[in-house]
């Protein structure tokens, strides 16, 4: 079968979920080899998680160059990898490093790349949805290696044990990669929710709420389905809750089981950041609001009224 490289994203050495979708996406379009850039001995963190999700092959790239400058050193590892091994394709999740680097990569080795594809078929076609969300094409690269960023939550991580035999990778980097150092990380501090990005479920708050004391009926909701807690654009801009939290265009791009949409009218630049998630809920006392156009389910009453409801409900049958 012909290799898929897998670029794997992770922190610390310990990979997110993401590339466990990853890996699980190549095992579909061919033999699944992941591709581990980081610091000195952070390998040890990822070895079992590999393996349990498939991988065959893992190529070790550890060395502090890769962690005290941006994204140019680990693009200059991967471009190699693709001009030595000739895959038959690099995944690399839709992230911020995980686009930049896969750009640079494109750049280095000559190669097509298509970002945000929400699946791949077996003939290396990526589906997209363009133009903020209003048009779903499918592309396929023309020149070079076939390179893909895709969307977290676009397929679901599957274990298959596989043997991930590692093979060490020499790190050398150019003193052009360096023209860009770190110089200091901070942590962010994590909540018990899970991530915005990775969220099986999100539950997002909008203008209707009225205020930022109304996300107290989001949080509360989302406490209970175990899920991120989203906001669209009008929301974060008026202060009510944190830009991080952003869904849409100018924002996070999530693509979960299950969106919920509280108080959001559902303009163009906030679908373009969740429309391809599975199923869409939402609430708004507008029956006439856009967002109706997604949803799978839609519930047109007073939100203050409709989500404690829901969520009491939601408690008795989970209790």
């Amino acid at each position: 079968m012909a290799e898929i490289l897998v670029l794997v994203e992770h922190v610390d050495g310990t990979p997110k979920k993401v590339t466990y979708e990853l890996l699980t996406l190549a095992r579909s379009l061919g033999e699944p080899s992941a591709v581990f850039l980081g610091g000195s001995d952070s390998y040890a963190n990822a070895k079992d998680g590999l393996a349990e999700y498939g991988a065959q092959k893992v190529y070790v790239a550890e060395s502090d160059d890769l962690e005290d400058y941006v994204v140019a050193p680990k693009a200059e590892v991967l471009a190699q990898l693709v001009a030595e091994k000739s895959p038959a394709a690099v995944l690399a999740a839709s992230s911020i490093d995980g686009k930049e680097i896969a750009g640079r990569t494109a750049v280095k080795t000559g190669s097509g790349i298509i970002t945000d594809a929400v699946a791949v078929s077996v003939d290396l076609v990526a589906t997209q949805s363009i133009f903020g969300g209003s048009t779903i094409v499918q592309s396929k690269v023309q020149a070079g290696t076939p390179i893909f960023t895709v969307r977290p939550n676009s397929t679901a991580p599957e274990p298959l044990s596989g043997p991930a035999t590692a093979e060490q990778v020499a790190v050398s980097v150019s003193d052009a990669a360096k023209g860009a150092k770190v110089l200091e990380k901070v942590v962010e501090e994590k909540g018990a929710r899970p991530d915005l990005a990775e969220a099986k479920v999100v539950v997002s708050g909008g203008r209707g709420l009225g205020g930022p004391e109304g996300f107290a009926l989001v949080e509360g909701l989302a406490d209970t389905l175990g899920g991120a807690v989203g906001a669209s654009r009008a929301a974060t801009d008026a202060g009510w809750y944190p830009h991080q939290s952003q869904v849409g265009q100018t924002g996070k791009t999530v693509s979960p089981q299950l969106y919920v949409a509280v108080g959001i009218s559902g303009a163009i630049q906030h679908r373009a950041g969740m429309q391809t998630s599975k199923t869409i809920v939402a609430v708004n006392k507008d029956p006439e609001a856009p967002i109706f156009e997604l949803t799978d389910y839609g519930v047109v009453g007073d939100l203050f009224s409709v989500v404690p409801q829901l969520t009491e409900e939601i408690k008795k049958r989970t209790s």
